[in-house]
């Protein structure tokens, strides 16, 4: 059966990379788009891991000009005598963060009219082209390259590969919104699990007595990035109008939470849902981002020599060789919360198909504002397994946050720009990605001055103001409703915003002969493709975290 309203002159004139090109044709399985959006996210959820370069990159001199110990910032950015601090390298990754969350909001209506095969091919440009400037920069020692290469050229690669799948796959299973996006938004969690232990791989493997090995790991990393997102962006397919899944039909007024109509990407932002969405992500990402940002520090100082079978020895009186080792436990602590982090999309984004994704963030709020809270008694009790377990859930609901967020705004705005409403939303990630670390850095260093000494007291205060952002977002979750009826379009106007690609939605609908055959061999290919690295990455994670209850 022909799809309706899709014909040969839909193509005339049009780009290999423009939407037109990608309208899905009999025959076409939907399961092939997951693998598409999981190719792109693994490779752009490196920024995750980028710290992995830090230490290197400052022994990058091996013998470096006395006078660096007064280097400023500004010094740093443009020296090529003195060796960089992890400070000045760490604010590439407040500029990934920053950039993904502007560039999604600036760009998400562009992606929207384009589709997402131009804007992943954009994506893999920019981010694997940032990456490229970045190794030129660090072979020149010129710190500005690497801040504009990798920080913000490859921040805007960020924005629009993070987004690109979203509205497809929601269109795709209108049947299971959640678990679409939390399939892809999951790559994005785990991409440092790939990258951090390949990078070091890589390093090894360049590192000589005059290099670090760092440009040339960057120079790999582009090319395999590039050709992974590249099968990505060509690999999406977007169905056309009127497309439903064989034999699934829209629920009726199962739920006043679900819209089955549009609201338009000029008027999204004009509506109070919109900013108590972006209330609830921004509150829920800055309590879990500043965790991701002290986990290491703060296993070590809370349980210190209990960690390596010396219990009751704090942190400040172990030596040199043993802050070694539990340093080693601690990286095994943060590898497995990144599994948390990446479990967590997908279960808590399945799950919200089944139980709402108002009732879904009302349990991150209420299980994360408990376990807050505890989390001082349990370091006081000395109780690893409970402590770990706790934080492990609370990264659950991190990553959870991400993956649910794209089908709530699908849920109250529909789905003809959730793509683009979803970018500018992001900016509470680019927000949070500053408040969350800053607050937990701030409270630390405060304490510290105060004479407090490393444990389980220096977190105290943390905890319970993190346990208050979650009231915040909490109450911020139960004044979402449904919209009213003045923020809809008419169906004249989705209909002229769709005739591009297929015909009205008043016309046909049904599967069209589309989105059949499941996991037949062609899409077991395409997960086995980026499946089989995501094993690896879990292997080498679970390997590494073993040592913390060894």
């Amino acid at each position: 059966m022909a799809v309706t309203g899709v014909t040969s002159k839909d193509f005339q004139g049009a780009g290999f990379l423009d939407r037109e090109r990608i309208v899905a044709q009999p025959g076409f399985n939907r399961w092939l788009v997951p693998p598409a959006a999981l190719a792109i996210h693994l490779c752009i959820g490196m920024a995750y891991g980028f710290s992995v370069f830090w230490l290197p990159l400052t022994k990058a001199i091996p013998t470096a000009d006395p006078s660096c110990s007064t280097l400023t910032l500004i010094g740093a950015l443009f020296t090529t005598d003195c060796n960089w601090r992890v400070a000045d390298l760490g604010w590439i990754y407040t500029l990934f963060f920053v950039l993904l969350g502007c560039s999604a909001a600036m760009w998400g209506g562009w992606l929207e009219r384009v589709g997402p095969r131009k804007a992943g091919f954009v994506s893999a440009c920019c981010w694997c082209g940032g990456i490229l400037v970045a190794a030129v920069g660090v072979m020149t020692h010129q710190l500005w390259l690497m801040w504009l290469g990798a920080g913000v050229i490859g921040g805007v690669g960020l924005g629009l590969g993070y987004i690109s799948p979203v509205s497809t796959l929601i269109k795709w299973f209108p049947d299971r919104r959640g678990m679409a996006t939390g399939m892809a938004i999951m790559g994005f969690g785990g991409g440092a699990m790939i990258g951090a232990p390949l990078a070091n791989l890589l390093m090894n493997t360049f590192k000589t007595d005059v290099t670090v090995g760092v440009w040339q790991t960057f120079v790999v990393m582009a090319v395999i990035y590039f050709v992974f997102m590249l099968g990505g962006a060509f690999g999406y397919r977007i169905p056309p109008a009127g497309w439903r899944p064989e034999g699934w039909t829209p629920p009726v007024a199962k739920s006043s939470m679900i819209t089955t109509r549009h609201v338009h990407l000029r008027d999204a932002h004009k509506t109070k849902q919109f900013w108590l969405i972006w209330a609830v992500l921004c509150l829920n990402v800055s309590a879990g981002i500043g965790v991701i940002g002290m986990a290491s520090p703060m296993l070590q100082e809370i349980f210190a020599g209990s960690l390596i079978g010396v219990p009751g020895v704090a942190f400040a009186e172990l030596d040199a060789s043993q802050k070694a080792q539990i340093a080693a436990i601690a990286a095994g602590f943060t590898g497995l919360l990144s599994l948390f982090n990446i479990g967590g999309r997908f279960f808590w984004a399945s799950m919200s198909d089944k139980i709402g994704r108002k009732n879904t963030y009302f349990c991150f709020f209420i299980l994360g504002i408990i376990l807050y809270a505890l989390a001082p008694t349990l370091a006081e009790m000395g109780s690893k397994a409970f402590f770990v377990i706790a934080f492990g859930i609370i990264l659950s609901m991190y990553g959870g946050g991400f993956a649910t967020i794209p089908a709530y705004l699908a849920d109250i705005f529909g789905t003809q720009f959730v793509g683009a409403i979803h970018g500018r939303l992001l900016t509470a990630w680019a927000t949070a990605g500053i408040v969350g670390p800053v607050v937990v850095n701030y409270i630390r260093e405060a304490q510290i001055a105060a004479g407090v000494a490393p444990g389980p007291e220096l977190y105290t205060s943390t905890m319970y103001i993190l346990s208050g952002m979650l009231v915040l977002g909490l109450v911020a979750n139960a004044f979402v409703r449904p919209l009213s009826d003045k923020w809809f379009m008419s169906d004249e106007e989705v209909a002229s915003l769709q005739a591009k690609t297929a015909a009205a939605t008043a016309g046909p609908t049904g599967s069209f002969g589309i989105g059949k055959g499941g996991l037949d061999a062609k899409a077991a290919l395409a997960w086995a493709v980026v499946g089989l690295p995501l094993l690896w990455g879990v292997w080498v994670t679970l390997k590494s975290s073993f040592a913390l209850f060894g």
